[in-house]
């Protein structure tokens, strides 16, 4: 079973067409209840989630309602009769899944730690794949019908996420030699956020291994000009050695190009070809989705 909070709120049951939930409520309240599943959310909390701008006077049956549209969608034929995944304890919410569950979010969280890990010991193939099926899976909007203090802070941690997933599939694409992917990612993270050095030190480093060291100095001289006008600030340490580094540095030649193939089902990691052979991948043991073998050329 996969769950998406990202874009379309959807259960996709093994072997059994995708579930949507299309009431903006019930999909707050499920994301939140989904996401706190360990501990229980506090029903107060849950309210407050679901109705930021202030609780309506009869909010604990308007909540009650949302509950059991949360707790209709969550139920499936195979539980046992009178049963129900979602339960109330002690004034607390608390959803239950199956364990070998997927929740997208949280699999691109794995993924971008385990990529960073990997880049860090230089496995740049494995850090490449694992971060570019992270920025994959992290597009689209969280709860774009919603507002409110917890939704905007889910927002602000998935955009941190995706970040670091970009920064790292352009340093692990750079290390590798692919040009391409090495700038592309970095050009959208400096694009998501244009105050950021270390997304610009992605560009610049895409830039040199690619052995174009003027367009490198002119990322940092842009990032220069961007934190002087706007924040009134010089770049950090960090950058200003990369800078001198570049300078001192003779002009060098393209990296040779090691890895050219970025694995398709990476990239979208739980979509699945159904002509494929499903394998696992290396988030099996966290409850990943079923992947697809690459084809042998």
């Amino acid at each position: 079973m996969l769950i998406r909070l990202v874009g379309l709120v959807t259960i996709e049951p093994d072997g059994a067409p995708p579930q949507h939930l299309s009431s903006a409520q019930a999909q707050v309240a499920f994301a939140r209840l989904l996401l706190e599943r360990a501990s229980g959310t506090d029903r107060c909390q849950l309210a407050e989630t679901v109705w930021p701008e202030g609780l309506p006077d009869t909010w604990a049956s308007a909540l009650r309602s949302v509950v059991s549209r949360v707790r209709t969608f969550v139920t499936t034929p195979g539980d046992p009769p009178g049963s129900t995944p979602l339960v109330a304890q002690g004034g607390r919410y608390v959803l239950r899944i199956p364990q070998d569950a997927a929740v997208d979010v949280e699999c691109a969280e794995t993924a971008v730690t385990e990529a960073a890990e990997a880049y860090a010991e230089g496995g740049y193939a494995v850090a490449q794949q694992l971060a570019a099926g992270a920025v994959t899976n992290l597009r689209g909007s969280f709860l774009s019908s919603h507002e409110g203090e917890w939704v905007n802070a889910m927002r602000e941690q998935l955009e941190e996420l995706r970040l670091k997933a970009l920064e790292t599939a352009s340093l692990a694409s750079s290390a590798l030699g692919d040009e391409h992917h090495a700038l592309r990612y970095a050009e959208e993270a400096v694009r998501r956020a244009p105050f950021r050095e270390s997304a610009y030190r992605c560009r610049m480093t895409a830039h040199t291994r690619a052995g174009n060291r003027a367009e490198a100095l002119r990322s940092y001289q842009q990032l220069r000009e961007v934190l002087a006008e706007e924040l009134g600030i010089d770049p950090a340490p960090e950058t200003e050695a990369a800078y001198l580094e570049l300078l001192r540095t003779p002009q060098p030649h393209p990296a040779p190009r090691r890895y050219t193939y970025v694995d398709p089902v990476l990239m979208g990691m739980f979509e699945v070809a159904p002509t494929a052979t499903p394998q696992p991948c290396s988030l099996a043991d966290r409850g990943c989705a079923v992947h697809v073998a690459p084809r042998a050329s």
